[in-house]
């Protein structure tokens, strides 16, 4: 059995506890943990196979409603109001959530594997190298799409949204689309030729398609941005993915449109 990954669960309850002091969570919160906990136990248990599986379903369609802020009981607080960073920018609100957090909480409890441990050499130069990749291909894609501009910036409430994009953002995500979706696919395809690389692929394309609702541009910039994240975790383990991610968020936040230009 691997070991839990302590410094992650750490990181992700110093932002759960940021955004509890924020927001406040209702009773009905409770069935979400329930059922969590639920589908936890049925993939940890080693007598039922078919279990495992249903249990790795149900954890799929609690990881979609959380993300999609379905279930109830959760009170996400509005952080910035509604503002235009710079003048050529679409307005942005930012919320600190309580509900999608949970997926990440379950998949270190749960499914420890996803860190893929390297070397801290190893990470360093996977990071380096996947966010030089990642700048150019999203970032230059984007630009080149006409979707953000050149804008250097640092308003007040920078802070907060590195906090936010660091802790309940990018580390939530890492874990789900890198660790546990390439992860996870990566170990069930390795037996096939280029194994590894179709689980990569497969992953940045669940990544983008679930930008749509930013338009079809967004689905390209972020898998794009995902084949970047999915070579930093293939080398580097999930450290190296979630510093790539968020270095791009840092790297577009501070010097370019955000989040994108107006129409």
């Amino acid at each position: 059995m691997k070991a839990l990954p302590w410094l992650y669960l750490a990181l992700l309850s110093l932002g759960y506890g940021l955004a509890l002091s924020h927001g406040q969570l209702g009773w009905l919160a409770l069935l979400s943990v329930g059922l969590l906990l639920f589908a936890g136990f049925a993939v940890r248990q080693q007598q039922v196979p078919v279990g495992r599986f249903l249990g790795h379903g149900l954890f799929i369609v609690l990881a979609l409603a959380l993300a999609l802020h379905w279930l109830p009981g959760f009170s996400s607080a509005r952080v910035i109001d509604p503002q235009r960073f710079t003048d050529d920018a679409v307005p942005f609100a930012m919320y600190l959530n309580l509900d999608k957090p949970l997926i990440g909480f379950w998949l270190l409890l749960v499914c420890p594997w996803i860190v893929a441990r390297r070397s801290l050499r190893l990470t360093v130069y996977a990071t380096v190298v996947a966010l030089t990749l990642s700048v150019i291909l999203a970032l230059g894609g984007a630009v080149l799409l006409g979707v953000i501009a050149w804008a250097p910036k640092w308003p007040d409430q920078a802070w907060l949204w590195v906090l936010n994009n660091l802790l309940l953002v990018t580390l939530v995500e890492e874990a789900l689309f890198r660790g546990y979706i390439q992860g996870g696919l990566s170990r069930r395809l390795k037996n096939l030729p280029y194994g590894e690389n179709l689980a990569l692929l497969l992953a940045s394309l669940i990544f983008g398609l679930v930008h749509l609702g930013a338009g079809w541009p967004w689905v390209l910039l972020a898998s794009l941005a995902g084949v970047g994240y999915g070579l930093a975790y293939r080398f580097g383990g999930l450290g190296a993915a979630i510093a790539t991610h968020f270095g791009l968020n840092l790297l577009h936040f501070a010097l370019f449109t955000y989040p994108m230009l107006a129409a």
